[in-house]
């Protein structure tokens, strides 16, 4: 398989200074809009909406600066699909960064307040939504179900052509890209992989039933685990020093990592190391499964400084939507 993103070893002094090897598997960089792992859990989510002729479009869940909900709206766009984001939240969130780019290519928006939106799983709900949107195919938040799952498991498939590691580390917000590389690992047989999921969530210990849920019945990979102590405080949280060390991370490597998914992964690496975890020589690989677009809307919400952080170059970025 020729991969779809490249592998990068980074480098840094606390690297040297445990003697491990550490390698970044650039999902951020698979496409300038949907990137990391929201490409690969849409690919064959949008080619089964093509190959059903009864479907008109796909409609899916999302907060008002949802990575997903953006990735969705564009890569709809691109196939020429109808799409609607289900949003929490209200009405007046739809001009902020994310949802103007989502307007901007072709996303209906349909708001609901907090207690509709902790329906999204109910059967008589997606019923009523189902009816509003006749023929939608529905995503579940995160775009996580069993196409996200056959998408994220190819991460292991490129991998094996590019290096011999040891651990693969990912955040974890949905589940569905650990998922996936659980499953990817299993259906090759690479089973001495230790696969770790830092969840960005605080109390998410529901976390572990959902994945096993979505992985296939015949998987029994027993190498995987989730870290559940390195959230920062819950979803979307975290402290000045964490941001501190955040941006000095990606000075040191030159790479950019945002605060809410990868940069998490990137503080749990440090306080791993810190605490001896790794092995001396072991090959680490992290999965950065991009998400840099919420960079937009923590530095419009005043969260964070502009001069910090690059944000990525989207599609007519300069002016207005």
């Amino acid at each position: 398989m020729t991969p779809l993103s490249e592998l990068q070893q980074l480098v840094h002094p606390l690297f040297h200074q445990h003697n491990i090897n550490v390698y970044l598997k650039r999902d951020d960089l698979i496409h300038p809009i949907i990137s990391g792992n929201k490409w690969r859990k849409l690919k064959y989510n949008l080619t089964h909406v093509k190959q059903h002729n009864h479907l008109r479009g796909v409609l899916s869940f999302g907060g008002s600066y949802s990575n997903h909900i953006h990735a969705l709206a564009f890569a709809c766009h691109q196939q020429n699909l109808p799409c609607v984001g289900v949003i929490r939240g209200e009405a007046s969130y739809a001009n902020n960064y994310t949802l103007t780019w989502a307007r901007h290519w072709g996303m209906k928006l349909h708001f609901v307040d907090r207690k509709t939106y902790r329906r999204r799983h109910d059967d008589d709900f997606l019923q009523q939504l189902k009816h509003q949107y006749p023929n939608y195919f529905i995503v579940p938040e995160g775009g996580s179900n069993t196409l996200a799952i056959n998408g994220v498991s190819e991460v292991i498939a490129e991998l094996t052509e590019q290096l011999e590691f040891d651990t693969l580390l990912t955040p974890v917000g949905s589940g569905g890209t650990i998922a996936g590389l659980i499953a990817g690992d299993y259906t090759l047989n690479t089973l001495q992989h230790k696969l770790l999921g830092i969840v960005v969530l605080k109390g998410a210990q529901y976390l572990k039933a959902e994945i096993e849920q979505l992985l296939p019945s015949d998987v029994d990979h027993k190498h995987w685990q989730l870290l559940h102590q390195y959230h920062r405080g819950g979803y979307a949280k975290f402290s000045a020093l964490d941001i501190a060390r955040i941006v000095k991370f990606n000075h040191i490597t030159g790479v950019n990592f945002e605060p809410v998914y990868s940069g998490k992964m990137v503080l749990a690496l440090l306080d791993l190391l810190d605490q001896g975890y790794f092995s001396a020589g072991e090959r680490i690989v992290l999965l950065h499964t991009g998400g840099l677009q919420g960079l937009g809307g923590l530095i419009e919400r005043g969260i964070l400084t502009a001069t910090q952080w690059s944000v990525p170059c989207l599609e007519g970025q300069k002016k207005t939507p």
